[in-house]
């Protein structure tokens, strides 16, 4: 899959570079607005969003989330079994606003085609439900094979751009092709598409903390200048090393970020101003201090008074993100009183990077964490499939203990419907009580 996208991100770049000097990303999202067949806003539909609830995949009013919700965020099912809720957990804004987008077209456009270009959210129950309503999904083919296949999607079709976004190339290919766009891209990550636009009227280039591989950062990528993108700390310091002419050599800076860096980057020239963006769903405390890092990088280069036009930072880290971890941070402070946990069950889609990194945390604190995408990871009996923040599967047997009282917290990444949680709380409940 990792190919499949580097080639996706490639071709953007390829058509920006082939186009400069007369194709502006900025000016041409902008212009969408102008075409009649570009929506970008809810219409708030009520028909549709009791479909939504209908299928479980908004905020739960009734089952067990909701009642915890209300009681402090605890439940004390028996003497056998108690749940503590993350204080903030689940569908975010963004998603939430995505996926009423996502129905508002189906019901907005009968007897039309729809087609997304992604995974509306990462959540496979979500995207399960939009599959049963007739939207197909475009195909990517991979790299080798030409990256995603337009060839269905036509004239007066439907097509619906994901919550992460979609490259300014594949808003093109659809806007050529005369389509009625929906783009239910979140807010947040179109606020760091306008930062890597203010790094290239600035000259500045983008150091964008993600995933190369991610989608988000992929359309990110296509409407900055250059970039490079470091997906943690240590890579960050090898580019804040060449900036000060340490470390890795040209051609070893090269292949390394081989697939993370815009077509024709020269580390001995474009890196003399920069600006720091990331994909929303990283941790905002590895974030922050890789934007310090850069800033005391290029304080060291250019010295203080000259800061300020080599150097720009602007907030783009997601709220949701922020408040979740925060949270899972808050919950995992209290072991050892009585308001620990024994073990905590996160619940998300097993590409989403925002729950991953929910998992690192219980990791961190060496917590029993079990990484659930749906319900049915558990069973048969008492054994559960799961996944760790490595992304690796395991598999437990005898893993919720039975002989004592079990306290356990609950979180779930930004596009998970609580409904998934109950699923997954309701046969705990189930294996405990038997």
């Amino acid at each position: 899959a990792q190919s499949d996208v580097v080639g996706e991100r490639k071709n953007a770049t390829t058509t920006t570079k082939e186009e400069e000097g007369k194709f502006d990303a900025r000016a041409f999202r902008r212009s969408l607005n102008k075409t009649g067949r570009y929506v970008r806003k809810p219409t708030h539909d009520e028909e549709s969003k009791k479909k939504m609830e209908d299928h479980g995949v908004g905020y739960s009013t009734t089952g067990l989330v909701a009642m915890m919700r209300e009681q402090k965020f605890e439940a004390e099912i028996s003497d056998k079994l108690s749940f503590k809720l993350a204080e903030s957990y689940g569908f975010c804004w963004g998603v939430e606003r995505a996926v009423q987008m996502a129905y508002e077209a189906r019901r907005a456009y009968p007897g039309r085609q729809l087609h997304i270009t992604n995974e509306i959210i990462h959540n496979p129950s979500v995207n399960k439900r939009l599959q049963e309503m007739d939207v197909k999904f475009i195909e990517d083919r991979g790299a080798d094979n030409g990256g995603k296949d337009f060839s269905e999607v036509n004239e007066g079709d439907v097509a619906i751009l994901p919550a992460f976004g979609a490259s300014v190339h594949e808003m093109k290919i659809l806007h050529d092709r005369k389509v009625q766009i929906v783009d239910t891209t979140c807010p947040y990550v179109s606020k760091v598409w306008n930062s890597v636009e203010t790094h290239t009227r600035r000259k500045h280039t983008s150091i964008i903390h993600g995933k190369w591989a991610h989608e988000e950062t992929i359309a990110t990528a296509s409407f900055a200048g250059d970039y490079v993108i470091v997906k943690n700390m240590a890579e960050a310091e090898i580019v804040a090393d060449m900036i000060l002419g340490k470390g890795l050599s040209k051609e070893d800076f090269l292949e390394k970020f081989k697939n993370a860096i815009s077509e024709g980057f020269d580390p001995d020239t474009m890196l003399d101003k920069v600006g720091i963006a990331n994909q929303t769903t990283m941790l905002k405390g590895e974030t922050e201090a890789i934007g310090k890092l850069f800033q005391k990088t290029m304080m060291e280069k250019h010295g203080p008074a000259d800061l300020d036009s080599h150097f720009v930072v602007m907030d783009t880290i997601c709220d949701a993100t922020q408040t979740r971890q925060d949270a899972m941070y808050n919950m995992v402070s209290h072991q050892g009183t009585d308001e620990g946990v024994d073990m905590i069950l996160v619940v998300g889609g097993y590409n989403s990077s925002n729950t991953m990194h929910l998992q690192e945390i219980a990791e961190e604190y060496n917590i029993p964490s079990f990484w659930l995408d749906t319900a049915d990871r558990i069973g048969p009996g008492n054994e559960t499939e799961w996944m760790d923040a490595h992304q690796q599967m395991q598999k437990s047997e005898n893993w919720l203990p039975l002989d004592r009282k079990v306290r356990i917290g609950v979180t779930s990444g930004a596009s998970t419907p609580d409904k998934v949680v109950e699923d997954i709380l309701d046969k705990v409940c189930a294996i405990k009580m038997s």
